[in-house]
């Protein structure tokens, strides 16, 4: 009848150690799974950095503006007057409506003098109406092609394109650095899962050990070993808390509201699981992102924005190698009415003009030819610049792509050696209870066993970041789920 009960309390202490072993391998459910879907939105949508970034093509519009500002029509007037001794002196009135023109850096100008009194300049002396004139200013030489104004203005609008380029750049950065997180979160929640449940299947086995030493079947020192195995487990446990609540902190610096606060991960939120089947890309999507990158990597967009820029200014360059030569005409008139009658030598007439031409060389053109070299110096640099970048970009996709590839193989190992260890460990469970293994070789595989399944969590992780760099490599972001 002893031996029935002992037999019976074996069996059952037994059931309750393998349904404990189940549920160690079994993912928690407990908690809300936050997956990188949530995270995407937080980031993508109201992480300061992602809006910062935002402000770059903002910024680079509003130099577009500013440059459109050399076009804008002016309106310029003064006048001075002097009166002593009952002498008009001069009675000066000017005014002046500039148009800068787009079309040959031309300046269209509208004018309007009246300069009186016994002391004027005869030159600009004029009737007491006044003149008014118009006419043009062209450069024919240096500025016929490109001026400053339009240089500036090209080089603004470039800048727009670099500016997106960078935001680009800044928002893939941000987004990789959060993916990156996460599973460092996944890692650290995978290790204290494992390991709560290497405690609790500890527990169960020191409860098991203790029941069977007071019926005598088990030797006393057994259930001392088992409590230390517990006990063992218990610190690693409160030191993989510690590192599971940094983690989660961490991941906590991107998540925002939509009124821009800071938010924290909830407590009993999960990450999401990682199908092991689905792990490797196609090589079909290595190509595309390698062509993805060659065209729209933000890297080797900057450099060609960079490149059109140096283009631009190369244009610039030779043009101020041109000689200064501007003329000027403008057609004067006294009439600012056409309503009343004027002579036909004071109106609109061939007669009635202003000419003017205006010419300058400098001799040796040192600054000029200077100032071209360190262009077309630039220009090649970016050029160099641009074929290494390239390259080094395709071989860093397909370097993460290798190390993908060692990853999924690793794993698969990693899988069988588990399923390999599990077995050990239920065949020495099964020796232990008759008698024929110790309690220590127990603890030893089941430890082993909770190691490879922490590896395996390490590798996965490991894969995850190296996929999310794969992306990021390319000059694009992993969409969540992908």
């Amino acid at each position: 009848m002893k031996d029935n009960i002992r037999y019976l309390v074996i069996n059952c202490l037994l059931l309750v150690w393998a349904a404990a072993s189940a549920k160690a391998q079994a993912p928690a459910d407990s908690g809300k799974v936050f997956s990188l879907q949530h995270l995407q939105q937080y980031v993508l949508y109201h992480h300061p950095v992602v809006k910062q970034a935002a402000l770059l093509s903002d910024a680079a519009r509003a130099r577009v503006f500013q440059s459109l500002g050399k076009f804008d029509p002016k309106l310029e007037a003064s006048f001075s007057k002097k009166e002593f001794g009952n002498k008009d002196y001069y009675n000066n009135w000017g005014n002046e409506l500039k148009v800068p023109l787009w079309l040959a850096g031309a300046d269209l100008k509208v004018t309007y003098d009246r300069n009186t009194g016994d002391y004027t300049n005869p030159q600009y002396s004029t009737i007491d109406d006044g003149l008014s004139g118009v006419g043009l200013t062209i450069p024919i030489g240096q500025g016929l092609i490109i001026d400053e104004r339009r240089n500036t203005l090209r080089q603004a609008r470039i800048m727009v394109r670099y500016a997106e380029a960078e935001q680009i750049k800044q928002i893939i950065t941000v987004w990789y650095d959060a993916v990156t997180q996460y599973w460092n979160w996944y890692y650290a929640y995978s290790q204290y899962i494992l390991l709560k449940d290497g405690v609790k299947l500890a527990q169960t086995r020191y409860e098991a050990v203790s029941r069977q030493a007071v019926l005598g079947d088990k030797a006393a020192i057994d259930s001392v070993e088992a409590h230390i195995t517990v006990q063992d487990r218990e610190i690693q446990l409160a030191k993989y808390e510690v590192e599971l609540n940094n983690a989660q902190l961490l991941l906590s610096n991107y998540l925002w509201s939509d009124d821009e606060k800071p938010l924290e991960l909830p407590a009993n939120a999960v990450p999401e699981t990682v199908d092991e089947n689905e792990l490797l890309p196609q090589k079909v999507m290595i190509d595309t992102l390698v062509n993805y990158a060659a065209d729209q990597h933000p890297e080797l967009l900057k450099l060609r924005t960079k490149g059109e820029q140096l283009n631009l200014e190369n244009l610039y360059m030779r043009e101020l190698l041109k000689p200064r030569l501007n003329i000027s005409g403008m057609l004067i008139t006294s009439r600012n009415t056409f309503a009343d009658y004027y002579p036909k030598y004071y109106d609109v007439n061939w007669r009635n003009y202003k000419i003017g031409l205006d010419f300058s060389l400098p001799l040796f053109l040192r600054s000029e030819r200077g100032k071209l070299k360190e262009v077309r110096i630039k220009q090649k640099d970016n050029e160099y610049e641009q074929q290494q970048t390239a390259r080094e970009i395709e071989n860093k996709i397909l370097a993460s792509y290798n190390a993908l590839t060692a990853y999924k193989q690793q794993l698969g190992i990693q899988t069988a050696s588990i399923l390999n260890q599990q077995a050990l460990l239920n065949a020495e469970q099964q020796k232990f209870e008759l008698g024929e293994s110790t309690l220590f070789l127990i603890n030893s595989r089941e430890t082993k066993l909770i190691d490879m399944k922490m590896k395996k969590a390490e590798m996965i992780t490991s894969y995850q970041k190296k996929m999310a760099e794969l992306y990021y490599k390319a000059g694009t972001r992993q969409n969540a789920g992908q």
